[in-house]
């Protein structure tokens, strides 16, 4: 196990009617607010009216800029830091989900920053500074309610780059299961992809000995592929979505991240996927991920067949052990499969045409690698897009 220093600042709000308290929350930390939401969603849900309902009672000024697109996108992010300097923004809202969170933050971290917001997705700034954000969460998946990273697409390019730092983590974080409810079949099932895309980029690591942070992986996992078919099912089953609720959170909080190194080349692989693509984060990581794992899974056959094993219930296979691995990828694109998501870009509806292009965006035109489990080259990620074909 490394070392490692490990602290969760968010201060979580869990279950019915807390988004009532977030009023009391925001002014904690001023007095002037931005309330920042994707579509209609909110608006027809009534929780934008409760919402405001709990701000104006707490006494606080508050301006909207809702708009935020899946894959959000830098240009709105430059309206609201512009509306932010403007309307002496002291704090965030953010009311949605994981584009939501990360547009808030990307706001958040440019609007007391001389240059432009951009320089932090490329590496050329630091953060130093950021405006509080508080966040009602509607779409467990991305994590973002409680992590330190935002990820941001670029429309002159289509370039999709993630930044992160501590100092972006929200203050608190207001997660009511029943808002879920609402959620479209596919929107849920995206929702566990990503999920379970964050535990297994920490999962398949070089660290030995963290057998604890392993259990945890998979016992996250197998809440996932145990909870989410309850939740499609009966979409108001309160239990498996506030399973799903949490465990979101805690797929991307850090914790398990604790003493063990991650991977990530699969989710800055995804990225370009989705970048140019503009398809569902989850959806595109529920194509990429397999396809990664087939292509590294020989780096360390044992890793794989116990996550076979762990999570999917795999009989091991003694005398075989790499047909145990390949099972277990099977049993994933089963699953993702059976929740009626993509496992191909043939399924999305995408073809070869720019595999190059995307490998090469990847990697800077071959001027750096991806992932540690096993690191990869341009001609390896055009590879494992050609074994997601």
């Amino acid at each position: 196990m490394d070392n490692f220093r490990f602290a969760m600042p968010t201060k979580i709000i869990f279950g019915k009617d807390t988004e009532g308290e977030v009023g009391e929350e925001m002014r904690r930390w001023g007095s002037r607010v931005l309330l920042h939401y994707g579509g209609g969603s909110v608006v027809r849900s009534g929780l934008k009216g409760k919402v405001e309902q709990s701000l104006a009672q707490a006494g606080l000024d508050f301006v909207e800029l809702g708009g935020v697109k899946p894959n959000p996108r830098l240009s709105l992010v430059k309206e609201g830091i512009e509306l932010c300097r403007r309307e002496n923004i002291d704090c965030i809202l953010a009311v949605g989900g994981g584009s939501v969170i990360d547009s808030a933050k990307a706001i958040g971290i440019g609007t007391p920053y001389d240059g432009d917001v951009w320089d932090f997705y490329e590496g050329k700034a630091e953060v130093t500074e950021t405006l509080p954000l508080g966040v009602i969460l509607t779409i467990p998946a991305a994590g973002s309610e409680a992590s330190n990273s935002s990820v941001i697409t670029k429309e002159e390019g289509w370039l999709k780059r993630p930044v992160g730092n501590d100092l972006m983590r929200p203050k608190f974080a207001v997660m009511n299961p029943e808002w879920t409810y609402s959620l479209p079949p596919y929107q849920t099932a995206c929702g566990a992809a990503d999920i379970m895309a964050h535990v297994m980029e920490r999962y398949f690591t070089n660290t030995k000995d963290v057998d604890f942070t392993d259990r945890l992986c998979e016992g996250l996992l197998r809440t996932i592929i145990k909870q989410v078919p309850l939740a499609l099912e009966n979409p108001e089953d309160y239990a498996s979505r506030a399973e799903i609720m949490w465990a979101s959170t805690i797929a991307h909080n850090d914790l398990l991240s604790t003493g063990r190194q991650g991977d990530w080349a699969s989710h800055q692989i995804e990225h370009e996927l989705s970048g140019i693509y503009d398809i569902a984060h989850g959806a595109g990581l529920s194509i990429i991920f397999p396809a990664w794992m087939k292509y590294v899974y020989t780096h360390d056959t044992a890793r794989f067949a116990r996550f076979a094993v762990r999570v999917w219930g795999v009989e091991y296979d003694f005398d075989h052990p790499e047909r145990t691995a390949l099972e277990g990828i099977e049993r994933l694109e089963q699953f993702f499969a059976s929740i009626g998501l993509p496992v191909s870009l043939a399924d999305a509806g995408i073809d070869s045409n720019r595999l190059d292009e995307m490998a090469a965006k990847c990697t800077d035109d071959g001027r750096r690698t991806q992932g540690s489990f096993v690191t990869l080259s341009q001609e390896d990620i055009l590879a494992i897009y050609q074994l997601a074909l």
